[in-house]
């Protein structure tokens, strides 16, 4: 039976373990192998850094990567924020305090624009700090979303006719010069028994965003075995707290056990560690 899907978003803003796995300069969502429908948008992140009133410009690369649909696309802007969890929480433009948005000019013939199948086009966007902030914050964000606004025919995996729209967002990053410390704080590390996990909570106290990686070892103290847990990709934003599950690998034999969570955000003078003592039945 035919039927026609509503307009179908996707946002190519994966929780960043993910991305940080994809090579910078490329960029690119395909909707299925089949009818490879889709736009890539380089880079998947702007890192700006001025005084107030001074303006930076950076370049964005739009390609059409579908095999045969030429595409009609917008430019727009919104707000993003982390949650406990690290996943990103899309808002509307200006509707959070930590905005750049309202900062940000884009050419206007740059704001609407059609890509032919195969076609690029690079999109200039300049920020500009104010020279009056109405807050002494140091670190701002915002989203930079390109939607494609003529949906087309496709078919999804059970054969079905749907309409298939893309969008695809920039995370925008903007700091001022003086701000550079980082710090991040360990607040509390337990062990759950049921769900077989560590649960560690910490906090982003710097001006700064700041992004790392969280290691953990786990010691037998009973017989001195360790076991080195796959390291953690985090990304958190000033006043972030953040909330990480670690879970401990299975079969794990029963004993007293010593975590050891280290704590690596680009800083060698810096890093941060907590331990906890548990016991596994």
């Amino acid at each position: 039976m035919q039927f026609f899907a509503a307009l179908l978003f996707h946002y190519i803003l994966l929780h960043e373990k993910y991305i940080s796995a994809i090579l910078p300069f490329l960029f690119v969502f395909i909707f299925n192998a089949k009818a490879q429908t889709g736009i890539s948008v380089s880079p998947p992140r702007l890192y700006f850094e001025s005084g107030t009133g001074i303006s930076n410009t950076e370049k964005i690369t739009v390609t059409n990567v579908s095999a045969k649909n030429s595409l009609d696309l917008a430019v727009s802007l919104g707000d993003w924020e982390y949650d406990l969890k690290g996943e990103n929480q899309m808002h509307p433009a200006n509707s959070l305090p930590t905005s750049c948005a309202g900062w940000i000019t884009i050419k206007k013939e740059d704001t609407y624009f059609s890509l032919a199948p195969g076609e690029r086009r690079d999109i200039e966007m300049t920020i500009t700090s104010p020279t009056l902030p109405k807050e002494n914050l140091s670190a701002h964000t915002a989203l930079l979303y390109v939607s494609q606004m003529n949906p087309v025919d496709d078919i999804d995996n059970k054969g079905a006719n749907i309409k298939v729209s893309i969008r695809s967002g920039i995370k925008i990053f903007h700091k001022k010069p003086e701000a550079k410390k980082k710090k991040i704080e360990i607040t509390d590390l337990k062990f759950d028994a049921a769900k077989k996990t560590l649960t560690l909570n910490f906090e982003n106290q710097a001006e700064i965003w700041v992004d790392g990686k969280v290691t953990t070892d786990i010691l037998n103290t009973g017989n001195g075995k360790k076991i080195t847990l796959d390291p953690v990709i985090f990304y958190t934003m000033p006043g972030n707290k953040r909330e990480m599950e670690i879970s401990l690998p299975t079969p794990l034999e029963k004993g007293k056990y010593t975590a050891s969570v280290l704590i690596d955000y680009g800083d060698a003078e810096n890093l941060e560690m907590g331990e906890l003592n548990f016991s596994y039945e």
